[in-house]
């Protein structure tokens, strides 16, 4: 049944996303499997995420995430991804993507991508370490005070790494959780999408920004 959903989406929006890949995962950067369309749905659902975003998406593999979110909530996304024979498949999807003229990937690692003034939501699904992370984290935190703005975060499927380093960030706000439980069988409890937001604390201890 999901996979029959998984092509179906697939269909509609004119791309191939299906299938993981492991080939060139390591123990820094982590095997390409696309999000699932049904926890998607509910994201695009949840109104965090509208047209006048701009949605950057780490790890972004094929390209799904972008496709997806930008033909339903007609935000603009960026896709990063520093695989070379995965970043193509992206490019060959948006070449035929109903939602192509909304997305943009670039082939690069993480760590180094300056992250654009205009983004202002950004994805992750466990796409790499701990310690690419928190390098990333700080090329997000140069970006905000380049341009202080509302960022909103995204994590989906959160390992227990990420959390701990999420919860002890100072910097980052828990704003609310988007249980993906139901949608699977098993009840994973990390069948959810835990969202943050950026803050800055002023001298006095109020949040700024």
């Amino acid at each position: 049944m999901r996979n029959t959903e998984e092509n179906r989406w697939d269909r509609l929006l004119r791309i191939r996303t299906t299938g993981r890949d492991d080939s060139r995962a390591d123990q820094y950067r982590y095997p390409y499997e696309p999000t699932p369309y049904s926890v998607l749905e509910r994201l695009a659902g949840a109104g965090y995420i509208r047209k006048g975003n701009t949605l950057l998406d780490y790890g972004c593999g094929k390209g799904r995430v972008d496709f997806f979110l930008a033909g339903q909530t007609r935000c603009r996304a960026i896709g990063v991804e520093y695989d070379a024979r995965i970043y193509e498949k992206a490019s060959e999807n948006q070449k035929t993507a109903v939602s192509a003229g909304r997305t943009v990937f670039m082939r690069m690692a993480a760590e180094d991508y300056p992250v654009p003034g205009e983004v202002d939501r950004i994805y992750f699904f466990n796409p790499f370490s701990l310690e690419i992370l928190r390098k990333v984290m700080g090329r997000i935190l140069e970006s905000y005070y380049e341009t202080q703005r509302e960022i909103l975060l995204f994590f989906y499927y959160p390992s227990d790494e990420y959390l701990s380093l999420l919860m002890t960030e100072p910097m980052l706000q828990f704003q609310d959780e988007i249980d993906c439980q139901d949608l699977f069988d098993g009840g994973d409890p990390r069948e959810r999408i835990l969202i943050f937001e950026l803050v800055h604390y002023g001298p006095d201890g109020g949040v700024t920004g």
